[in-house]
């Protein structure tokens, strides 16, 4: 009878642990862009271990108000889908793979990693 106790609430704390949410992953590494700064510098952003599957708007070419950055450099893990317009929206977007890059000619403002 204790046997079948012990069995039964093992069953129920796997239960319970296989159902839990895990925490949500990130991509180890860096993703850089360069952008130009308000006073006309070219600067290198960058993103340490971003999120997974979380739409970033990259700052400094986050918005339309902004030129948009450029030569993204995806040194994560993950693939990273650039995107150029802001809130990873839009029909013009390029997939990196990971520890892969772009040229200067490649325009971006938002980034999705997987």
């Amino acid at each position: 009878m204790r046997l079948r106790h012990t069995v039964v609430a093992a069953l129920g704390a796997l239960a319970l642990v296989v159902t839990l949410p895990t925490s949500a992953s990130a991509a180890s590494g860096q993703f850089r862009y360069t952008y130009e700064t308000d006073e006309g510098y070219e600067a290198v952003g960058f993103l340490n271990g971003p999120q997974s599957g979380a739409c970033v708007n990259l700052p400094g070419a986050g918005s339309d108000e902004l030129p948009p950055a450029y030569a993204p450099k995806n040194l994560t893990d993950a693939s990273a889908t650039v995107f150029l317009s802001a809130d990873c929206e839009g029909d013009i977007y390029y997939t990196l793979r990971p520890g892969g890059g772009a040229s200067d000619r490649l325009e971006v403002r938002s980034v999705v990693f997987s």
